[in-house]
């Protein structure tokens, strides 16, 4: 959240200073009708006056010559569908199909100023704006064919881009036919209704992923894919560890390869060649001495570092009395959790391919936030913004990490130093070693409960995960949280740059909450399952949980069962999720394996139900990898992990048989589905694998050694 935050008051100070030409726009976009409208609801999670968004925020619909609606939107496209949905979206306000919807996404010399694609945003806050822009476009096309057929407004309908008379359909005008005359420029103003879901006709549908044929067949192209005429492919010289000063270096051995090209700046070295093999070998070869940092810490004891140097805290949420809690529980329980460092880890790694060309530079970038590299281009090459293109193709992947735009920059001043066209491809190794992590936690919960059962007492502190995901749901009198987290931009607490990654603060928080949970029901000796209902009043999410535990098949019993299963509620962006879980647990090996999950989702309005499912299950394959393998390992400042030898992501040998639900919730409005399913896979893990063991596993990863660990204790 802090980093949301963060990011969006960089960009609206962006977009303050930024003045974008409609009539350049218009030059670019060429024939047809061109619609704007004003985007008005881009708070974070609903923060109204968090800061006011500038009134003159255009975006822009065009229907072109051929009848196609064209969307221009600062999104991109990550893997999270949002090609598909947004065009959903679209279509069924406009009164098209599917089809006739092209999607324009995050070229910022096309689309609007966006602060990004991250935080789950782009369904519940642009898509809410997309659809009343729709319905909007569609007034001002009837009002259109009203002029064109000379007949009244409300004797016409629309079908498929084209309005037809009510009483005669073979009185008619298709969009294309409007287009087709003098370009038309119109502001969308006024007021106009989305439509009820018993309108929709594209909405609420599952239709198949847009880009998935040129994906799986390699057609679609990713940064990396872009090639250039004398194109050079750039290798730079990285410290051993971060912080490490360079105190010399040795190039002479690089520079007797033919047709390298090494630049040499005090903060960036790098070797560049049209062969990457090649700029990869003259990169060896150079010689470097670096001073570096003392270690302080290492992954065992950054805890004890954290935990020294703690930051000021924030009540986040309170009612009641914690000493008068505590004075009603009949039972109280203190515990710590904690959590790794965790990498993104994407598929295809931090890459961008600069061009500068009649004093503009171009930018394909595997980028989240294309405006704010916009930004940082024009600031490190000192040029106008206006001469900077950001241009993001499909991205592998992203999960926060892709906020950051430290490639994008390095491939721009690369190509200003060396007048080439330049490619910076990290290397897996970089990829692990300056990308961003998860930051490690520390998470503290004293809480107390009645002889019945019931939850009295929670008094819970979260330090450096953020607060996100951390105000408990339950029934609980007396209660506050507290988090601690350092302010946007201050450094000296974690060993290495964090930010966000996947839901970032609502995964550790979710583990920590909803294991003290089930200790709590331990204690009482009550059935996981039924404590939860017994100490919850809100309604939504009663019905995901027992959605959940009729579809897997839940019977009560005692804690400890044996039987290996697992419960864990979250709300992460206004969605409500429960996960069920069956792990099988090897008392040799410590080897965890999650035979089946099971999870019920209520994220309002569905756009894509297919699309939706596939998030889903994307979340819980990825929430395997931070519940049982993945935490960074490093001694000081230096990363030990460099590839996937060391460092375990999930295999499909790993994976469960998987059932996902979604809540039927139509009259709710949409929101996000591209996280949720993750945040309880930490918790709903750890809960199984004491229900199979009696092992309560405190710390993320729950790793095979760390499982062996506990199971000694016993």
């Amino acid at each position: 959240m802090e980093q949301d935050y963060k990011l969006l008051d960089e960009y609206i100070e962006i977009i303050n200073d930024h003045k974008f030409s409609r009539r350049s726009f218009i030059k670019m976009t060429g024939g047809g009708i061109l619609l704007y409208f004003t985007l008005t609801n881009l708070d974070l999670y609903g923060q109204a006056d968090r800061r006011e968004m500038p009134s003159d925020f255009n975006a822009y619909l065009k229907i072109g010559l051929d009848g196609r609606v064209t969307c221009f939107t600062g999104k991109i496209e990550m893997g999270q569908g949002v090609i598909t949905s947004l065009a959903q979206m679209l279509a069924d306000e406009i009164d098209v199909t599917v089809e006739q919807i092209d999607m324009v996404m995050g070229n910022t010399d096309l689309t609007p100023w966006d602060m990004g694609t991250f935080g789950s945003m782009s369904t519940p806050y642009f898509g809410a704006e997309l659809r009343k822009a729709g319905a909007k476009a569609r007034k001002v096309l009837l009002e259109m064919g009203s002029e064109f057929l000379k007949v009244p407004a409300e004797n016409l309908f629309i079908e498929d881009g084209v309005i037809y008379n009510k009483t005669n359909r073979n009185i008619k005008v298709s969009y294309a036919e409007l287009a087709k005359g003098s370009r038309i420029d119109r502001s969308v103003s006024g007021e106009a209704e989305i439509k009820k879901p018993s309108e929709f006709k594209v909405i609420n549908k599952s239709y198949m992923r847009r880009d998935a044929m040129e994906k799986v067949t390699g057609k679609a192209k990713y940064t990396a894919d872009i090639q250039l005429d004398d194109m050079h492919y750039a290798k730079i010289l990285r410290p051993p560890a971060h912080n490490a000063k360079l105190l010399d270096a040795d190039f002479s051995e690089a520079e007797k390869i033919d047709g390298v090209i090494i630049i040499k700046e005090p903060d960036l070295i790098a070797v560049l060649h049209k062969l990457p093999d090649v700029a990869e070998k003259a990169l060896s070869l150079i010689k470097a001495k670096y001073d570096v940092p003392e270690i302080k810490y290492d992954d065992k004891t950054i805890f004890e570092h954290l935990m020294g140097n703690v930051p000021d805290g924030k009540t986040v949420a309170e009612g009641g009395d914690i000493a008068s809690g505590e004075k009603e529980s009949t039972s109280v329980i203190e515990e710590t959790y904690y959590n790794d460092y965790v990498a993104h880890s994407p598929i295809e790694p931090h890459t961008a391919t600069a061009k500068i060309e009649n004093g503009k530079i171009s930018v394909w970038a595997s980028t989240q936030t294309p405006f704010r590299a916009k930004d940082e281009v024009a600031k490190a090459l000192d040029m106008p913004p206006e001469n900077v293109c950001i241009l993001p193709p499909f991205l592998g992947g992203g999960f926060g990490g892709k906020s950051r735009n430290l490639q994008v920059v390095e491939a721009a001043r690369l190509a200003k130093l060396s007048g080439k066209p330049v490619q910076v491809a990290w290397t897996r190794k970089e990829e692990f070693c300056y990308d961003s992590f998860r930051p490690a936690a520390i998470i503290k919960i004293k809480s107390g409960i009645s002889e019945e059962g019931k939850i009295k007492l929670w008094d819970y502190h979260v330090y450096y995960a953020g607060e996100r995901g951390s105000k408990q749901f339950y029934n609980i009198p007396n209660n506050k949280t507290t988090a601690y987290s350092p302010a946007s931009g201050k450094t000296g607490y974690h060993a290495f740059a964090t930010g966000p990654w996947r839901a970032p603060g609502a995964n550790s928080n979710t583990f920590a909450r909803e294991s003290q949970i089930d200790i709590m029901a331990a204690k009482a000796g009550i059935d996981a399952l039924e404590f939860r209902l017994i100490n919850l009043t809100d309604e939504r999410m009663i019905r995901v949980l027992k959605t959940a535990a009729e579809e897997f098949g839940w019977k009560p019993g005692k804690p400890l069962s044996g039987r290996g299963w697992g419960i864990a509620c979250g709300i992460e962006v206004g969605t409500y999720v429960a996960t069920i879980a069956e792990a099988e647990v090897n008392r040799s090996t410590g080897h965890v394996q999650v035979k089946r999950v099971v999870c019920a989702q209520d994220m309002g309005l569905v756009i894509n139900p297919q699309g939706a499912t596939l998030q889903m299950e994307g979340c819980i394959t990825m929430g395997l990898g931070y519940a049982l393998t993945e935490g960074i390992h490093f001694k000081g400042e230096e990363v030990l992990d460099v590839n996937y030898d060391t460092y375990s992501i999930p295999r499909f040998s790993w994976l469960p048989e998987i059932k996902t639900i979604l809540i039927d919730n139509k009259e709710t409005a949409p929101l996000g589905g591209g996280e949720p399913a993750i945040v309880n896979m930490g918790a709903v893990v750890a809960n199984a694998i004491f229900d199979a063991t009696g092992v309560r596993m405190r710390q993320l990863p729950m790793t095979p050694e760390r499982i062996l660990a506990e199971l000694k204790k016993q």
